[in-house]
């Protein structure tokens, strides 16, 4: 198979695009990587439209994408852009269009660029399976040209740009009755409208693959890249982006796992990342994902090319792997919590990595974030430990502690090849590339007990470790691995998203059967501050594992960014419905503002919540309506009706916190 959608596999190299003119803000090529977000004003409230883009330019958006739903708001992109340009404000704007042709039409003699959706620009959505044969198909096809030649003919004229941006969740019944509901679906429906755009001499596009579920998303934008160089179609920049990521943390961390992975192969020409948040708030942490890789070749140690890639790029694999007690094999990945830095661990400590004990009822409780094993350096804890957490200790440690049983051993990779004392079910070995030697490998094929803590300092460390696990398989070893990571002298923030990136670029891929964010690299800290520190990296771990879908273990939320169709409080409505059934341990709940961007961007989603007149609500079961034209004020109730007649409700428990 060719896998040469990536410039590079173990260093940053970016990939080399055309340059497209968007106003007087090309994209591509050698132009710094750009930041741009998305208006949530009603398009027709000009000053409020303004006001707000103002707001997103000081906050760092260089594109400024704005929803023209129909001719009425398309037109009034004028007003909007000539008040702009006279308070001295040259941002090119992006008209944003959904089924209305003609809209677009309108908009592409005013803005600088539109945006198409190739699944409902010129197919509307039935969800019906349809039966083509090639000349019903190409009939099909010959429909969309004479539909879409006159946009792109408009646009060459007046100097706009396009962006063919693809959405898994709207791929028309067409796409889906003869791809389905894949990666190659999604490519191949941009595809079909950039052959009529390079048929026309019509150059200047930029491209997206979005979904809300990163392993698609990634795999659908490596898979763009390997079907343009296929087709010696041009090399056009693309827009990067994770569809409905959420709020807060969790989506910053969905929107990391998607796009970072995509940056750290080199992919990527312009970001937005799509919080359910005010629009202002999207453009630092597009920007912070971006300037990881501003100085990162000088920065980094250069790593030995990859002769042989053995995992397929453009689908899920997990690599296959021995079981080693929980770990490994078909087990989910698991969760160790870096304690090392306490001295004296208290049974109160252990909620910071989610297990609760009530000294009233002397038990543990443990919540869905409970870690699986806790790492304790050279001090193991002097208490027996609640049941189904399990404690790691550095090996001097452990070969001197008592009930060595009850505690696995950290050794190095010289300890190990040693042949010293080891536990009989469970030992770790702590060990970056240098020290996967052949004797290390050969070793390792013979014992069942073992498992990898692969490390890295390098600042291309993703791809370092992904070269670890092609080392080991590549060999032939099936020991399982858990992925290390530490950070020093970087922002809150900062963390969430490298790490996010780091290790969630490598669950996507299938590497990875644990994580464990260390804190040896953190400045010493007071014990409650210490605690904390442990608990947001707990968290972190945990969200991870579940935006790379590879550890379901809270309820995920759907939701868009809001946009000028937006039909309710989208931030005030998921609040709502987020502290009604955070409880519904992986239950997937779509939150859409309008009819455009539901069913189909919940196409993940196992209940839907989407607005469709004022204070009117539909909700789905999947992709299907089950109640339409719900009153607001009792939507949220009738949602949890509708998840208790599937037998998926659960009623919240109250866990006994420490008396």
């Amino acid at each position: 198979m060719n896998k040469s959608y990536c410039p590079s596999l173990v260093e940053y190299k970016r990939r080399k695009t055309r340059v497209v003119h968007i106003g007087g803000v090309p994209v591509g090529g050698d132009n710094p990587i750009r930041v741009q977000s998305m208006t949530t004003v009603d398009t027709m409230d000009t000053n409020g439209s303004v006001e707000q883009c103002v707001r997103m330019i000081e906050a760092g958006c260089e594109y400024i994408r704005i929803t023209a739903p129909s001719i009425k708001e398309a037109e009034n992109l004028k007003n909007i852009k000539e008040e702009l340009r006279k308070r001295g404000y040259d941002v090119p704007l992006i008209a944003d269009i959904h089924f209305t042709p003609n809209a677009a039409e309108v908009a592409a003699r005013i803005v600088e660029k539109v945006r198409v959706n190739p699944g409902n620009y010129a197919d509307k959505k039935k969800f019906q399976v349809i039966e083509y044969d090639d000349a019903s198909y190409q009939s099909e096809l010959d429909r969309i040209r004479e539909r879409f030649v006159p946009l792109v003919r408009i646009c060459k004229e007046h100097g706009t740009a396009m962006r063919i941006g693809t959405n898994h969740g709207s791929l028309s019944d067409r796409i889906l009755s003869r791809y389905g509901d894949t990666p190659i679906g999604m490519v191949e429906s941009a595809l079909e409208f950039i052959r009529i755009c390079e048929d026309e001499g019509f150059y200047d596009i930029v491209i997206s693959m979005k979904a809300s579920n990163t392993q698609v998303m990634v795999q659908a934008y490596r898979l763009l890249v390997q079907k343009l160089d296929e087709e010696e179609l041009q090399p056009y920049p693309l827009h990067l982006g994770v569809t409905e990521a959420g709020e807060a943390e969790d989506g910053r961390i969905k929107s990391a796992v998607g796009i970072g992975t995509l940056l750290e192969d080199g992919l990527g020409d312009t970001v937005r990342v799509s919080l359910t948040e005010a629009p202002e708030a999207e453009a630092p942490v597009a920007q912070a994902l971006i300037d990881r890789y501003t100085h990162r070749a000088a920065k980094a140690q250069p790593i030995k090319p990859v002769c042989n890639i053995p995992i397929d790029p453009f689908q899920y694999h997990r690599r296959q792997t021995l079981e080693v007690e929980n770990l490994g094999g078909a087990n989910v990945p698991r969760v160790v919590a870096d304690l090392s830095r306490l001295t004296d661990i208290k049974y109160a400590d252990l909620k910071s990595v989610g297990h609760l004990y009530s000294l009233l009822l002397d038990k543990f409780n443990m919540n869905d974030l409970g870690a699986d094993y806790i790492y304790t350096g050279d001090s193991p804890v002097t208490f027996m430990l609640p049941n189904g957490l399990k404690e790691i200790v550095n090996y001097e440690a452990w070969v001197a502690a008592e009930q060595q049983e009850d505690r696995h051993p950290l050794m190095s990779a010289a300890v190990y090849l040693s042949q010293a004392k080891r536990h009989a079910k469970l030992n770790f070995i702590f060990a970056t590339i240098a020290e996967l030697s052949p004797e290390l490998l050969e070793a390792l094929k013979h014992d069942n007990s073992a498992v990898l803590m692969l490390h890295t300092s390098n600042e291309h460390a993703m791809p370092e470790l992904r070269k670890c696990f092609f080392r080991l398989m590549n060999n032939g070893v099936q020991t399982p691995c858990i992925i290390k990571r530490e950070y020093g002298e970087l922002t809150p923030d900062q963390v969430q998203l490298y790490a996010s990136t780091d290790v969630g670029g490598l669950l996507i891929d299938g590497l990875g059967d644990g994580v464990m964010l260390g804190t040896e690299l953190l400045p010493a800290q007071e014990k409650a501050e210490e605690l904390l520190t442990i608990d947001t990296l707990n968290k972190l771990s945990f969200g991870i594992l579940q935006a790379a879908r590879t550890r379901m273990s809270k309820t995920e939320y759907i939701s868009c960014p809001s946009c000028g169709r937006t039909l309710f409080d989208l931030q005030e409505t998921t609040a709502m419905i987020r502290k009604r059934t955070d409880h519904l341990k992986g239950v997937k709940i779509g939150i859409m503002g309008c009819i455009v961007n539901g069913p189909g961007e919940m196409a993940d989603a196992d209940y839907g919540y989407v607005g469709v007149g004022k204070d009117k609500i539909a909700l789905y079961r999947g992709q299907t309506v089950v109640k339409k034209s719900v009153p607001a004020d009792r939507a949220v109730d009738e949602l949890i009706e509708l998840i208790r007649e599937d037998d998926k409700w659960i009623e919240p428990v109250q866990l006994e916190e420490e008396v």
